[in-house]
């Protein structure tokens, strides 16, 4: 992470400041700060303002008026996070979480039976924690499972496939077919493959279905001559397979006080899966053990300006199974969320195994 060079007063300054605009939303005088520090010699109002003068010339604080004090801009939260993750280790220790609210974690999981709805509920939970967005990315297995399949007509020669997995995964695929075939016919081939393949492995359903349209009896049996074609037209293929994504919360951006515009923006980007597959995949690698903070990210999405992104890759073993995050306002109580995105992911191991072998 780049380091700022600020001098030791400049950041006990800066570092009140940051602490005193998390808490109350409010721009930070010099008044303010120097009754922060009241008791502590070399620091007169003068020197405070000296001190944030200099801070604003660095680009880590701002003034959004002439006559109001200054608040953190996305570099000063930056260096706030970077301060938290490497001058203390239990600035960001999940042993540090409050022993309460790990109970309230853990019991919130109870009934938890599968990955999928290891993630589903995660989104919940941090939504719940954070007042803000709690978003939970699921990455497809080595092999996709097969929970359910739909064909419909859509046109002339034009079927739409839908593909559920059993991870929570969604695939819209279109087909192209070179006869025409009826809703029944369509509805027939659907329910073979749910009802012989349901909970089998893609690549799997494959290979048995080549050696089952083989046989006259499934080839010529009018009932399914059209699940051939499909088949062969790609509607198993995995390979555009996409992870499955869970948001809660996007009701609590509504009570934040984000303007109407930035608002629209960022609702629409959330209802965008893509989007938030892309946003996800972009900040939180899957190679990395930490807990990763991404203040900034308008750099990347303008709507996403003064948000900041706090998520973790959770694991199955030695396996990626899926990313943990929180969306919030830059104004977050940025350690509670550090430690509550690690202990989640740090228990994820074990309840996934042990859902996994079950």
């Amino acid at each position: 992470m780049q380091e700022y060079r600020i001098s030791p007063r400049e950041r006990l300054v800066l570092m009140a400041i940051l602490e005193m605009y998390i808490a109350t939303g409010e721009p930070v005088s010099s008044q303010a700060v120097a009754r922060y520090f009241e008791h502590r010699d070399g620091l007169s109002p003068a020197t405070i303002r000296n001190v944030m003068a200099s801070l604003s010339e660095a680009a880590l604080l701002d003034q959004p008026h002439t006559s109001a004090g200054r608040i953190p801009t996305a570099r000063g939260f930056r260096y706030y996070v970077e301060q938290l993750q490497h001058s203390s280790r239990t600035a960001t220790d999940v042993a540090m979480l409050d022993a309460g609210q790990r109970g309230r974690i853990a019991q919130s999981y109870s009934g938890v039976a599968s990955p999928t709805q290891f993630l589903e509920r995660t989104s919940h939970v941090l939504a719940q924690i954070s007042n803000s967005v709690g978003m939970a990315l699921a990455r497809p297995g080595d092999e996709p499972v097969l929970e359910h399949i739909h064909f419909s007509r859509l046109a002339a020669g034009r079927i739409l496939a839908v593909l559920v997995t059993r991870e929570g995964a969604v695939q819209d695929r279109l087909l192209t077919t070179t006869q025409e075939w009826s809703a029944a016919e369509l509805d027939a081939a659907g329910q073979y493959l749910n009802e012989n393949f349901r909970g089998w492995r893609l690549d799997r359903i494959r290979g048995e279905l080549d050696e089952r349209l083989e046989q006259e009896r499934i080839a010529y049996d009018r009932s399914l001559r059209a699940l051939n074609e499909l088949y062969g037209q790609g509607a198993l293929n995995a390979d555009a397979v996409l992870p499955a994504v869970y948001i809660d919360g996007m009701a609590n951006l509504l009570a934040g006080g984000m303007d109407r515009e930035h608002l629209r923006e960022m609702l629409a980007i959330l209802e965008t899966r893509q989007r938030v597959i892309e946003l996800l995949e972009a900040f939180v690698h899957a190679r990395q053990r930490e807990v990763r903070v991404v203040v900034g990210l308008d750099d990347a999405v303008p709507a996403m300006q003064d948000m900041v992104l706090i998520g973790a890759p959770i694991r199955i073993g030695s396996r990626a199974a899926g990313t943990v995050a929180v969306l919030a306002p830059t104004r977050i109580q940025y350690e509670e969320m550090m430690r509550t995105i690690g202990y989640i992911a740090q228990i994820s191991e074990g309840m996934l195994d042990g859902s996994a072998n079950g």
